[in-house]
């Protein structure tokens, strides 16, 4: 049986299983059948972070947000574009003037009588154009580019964060669950001993035959713990690999100095605010605020200086007569002008920007209450792992006293039963409490680690506690 520490231990890295059960397959290179790996926690960590395709996805979203900026820069260079088209067509055309459309062609020259005669034309032109004052509007679309690659950025650390999380747990949790398996080994080892001793004194008539059952269905029960003990124990495993990024493989653990007590010392103090969390709510913040400074920079005007040359050809010349001869297939006039453009804002929006204006005030105060809750929620985590850490310390320094006395207890009720002192029920129990307390005192070190690792979250950097598993192997 599993103590509640083990317990407690075993369902930690339950919130963050939902990643794996996102996984669709492994891939060809991550197969079953390869030889197995051994990880140690930091290796595991680490290794996760690189290959994970979560962390992955992460790193390409913000490498796809800063050539985001580079894009809103390029909205400060000038544009050249050109064109030069040839054509065959009818010369008729009516005077008058119309509204622009998407289909009515242009039509140019003289009026002429009705024909379907066609002729040859062509038009070739280049147009510069550049906007030297914007009054701030490209820098602000610029700034709300580079707040997207904040929130990139920001999104990526916190996925780093979730899938080390998720990797430490699950961790801990195999190690745990390995550390049961190994009590339930013992508690199996004990009770045939036990077994063939007790059929003996029966076959002996030194004892009633019910003891002998007793023992029997002690065994099995003992048995049957020890398989749920190593499916649990694989399950585990299975669930570590794919947040690695191994799904399928076979991975074994090195346990490194996870069994002893960690080394004197806390970690770094960090403020709630330097959370990855905490950083991606303020990133939707500064977005909301970009947004923000791009409408108010709609209102002004936007001035464009622009050139063009441009060229024209056609057979049918200014007084009607029919050049032919193919004439019309290259431009034969050139022309250019310059100058300068202003445009508008629609006076008419007004109302619609204000609303707008008001719309993204409205979701900046939203997402500030967002990021001071979070701020809140982070700082109640954080307490929860301290109290959670010292708990564990406290547990840890009594499991060796109730290991202590369950092997004492087990050898003297042993003792007992075959004095005829004792019944197989008090041996029971006594096996029954020390494979607990074997499983207890490893656990309880396990915790201690755990303890800390939640600390770390909590805080938003495992590095430091990575760097206490570092130190506690030299």
């Amino acid at each position: 049986m599993l103590s509640v520490n083990t317990r407690t231990l075993l369902r930690s890295g339950g919130v963050l299983v939902l990643a794996v059960c996102s996984f669709s397959g492994p891939s060809g290179a991550q197969a079953s059948g390869s030889a197995s790996k051994t990880f140690s926690l930091a290796d595991a960590i680490s290794y996760g972070l690189k290959n994970y395709p979560a962390v992955r996805a992460s790193l390409e979203e913000l490498n796809s947000a800063q050539a985001g900026v580079s894009l809103a820069r390029s909205q400060y260079l000038p544009s050249l574009s050109g064109v030069y088209q040839d054509s065959r067509a009818t010369q008729n055309q009516v005077p008058g003037i119309w509204l622009p459309t998407s289909i009515t062609p242009t039509v140019e020259g003289p009026v002429g009588g009705s024909s379907g005669q066609s002729y040859w034309g062509s038009q070739a032109a280049a147009l510069f154009s550049w906007e030297p004052i914007d009054f701030g509007l490209r820098g602000s679309v610029v700034g709300r580019a580079k707040s997207a690659a904040e929130k990139s950025e920001a999104d990526l650390a916190v996925t780093r964060l979730q899938v080390a999380s998720a990797i430490g747990n699950y961790f801990l949790m195999a190690l745990a669950r390995q550390r049961a398996v190994i009590a339930a080994e013992a508690n199996v080892d004990r009770w045939q001993t036990f077994n063939r001793s007790v059929h003996t004194l029966v076959d002996n008539t030194l004892k009633p035959g019910v003891d002998a059952s007793r023992a029997d269905a002690q065994l099995a029960l003992a048995r049957t713990q020890l398989y749920e003990a190593q499916q649990a124990g694989e399950a585990a495993l299975s669930t570590l690999a794919a947040l690695m990024g191994l799904a399928g493989a076979q991975i074994s653990l090195d346990t490194g100095h996870l069994l002893d007590l960690p080394p004197a010392g806390s970690l770094p103090e960090l403020q709630p605010a330097d959370n990855p969390l905490a950083k991606d709510q303020m990133a939707i913040v500064k977005q909301v605020r970009a947004q923000e400074k791009i409408l108010s920079k709609t209102d002004y005007p936007r001035i464009f200086l622009q050139a063009e040359a441009f060229a024209r050809g056609s057979e049918v010349p200014n007084n009607g007569s029919i050049v032919g001869n193919w004439n019309g297939l290259a431009p034969a006039r050139g022309n250019w002008i310059a100058g300068a453009t202003i445009t508008f804002p629609n006076v008419f929006d007004f109302k619609a920007l204000s609303a707008e204006k008001q719309i993204t005030k409205a979701n900046e105060r939203s997402q500030q209450a967002l990021y001071d809750k979070t701020v809140q929620d982070l700082t109640g985590q954080l307490q929860n792992a301290l109290s959670a850490l010292k708990s564990a310390q406290l547990i840890a320094q009594q499991t060796p006293i109730e290991l202590s006395a369950a092997r004492a207890s087990e050898t003297q009720s042993r003792a007992r039963y075959d004095a005829g002192l004792a019944t197989i029920v008090e041996v029971a129990e006594a096996e029954s409490l020390l494979a607990q307390a074997e499983t207890d005192d490893a656990v309880a070190r396990l915790n201690v680690w755990r303890g800390l690792f939640n600390v770390a979250y909590a805080q938003g950097n495992l590095d430091p506690f990575v760097d206490l598993l570092r130190s506690a192997h030299q």
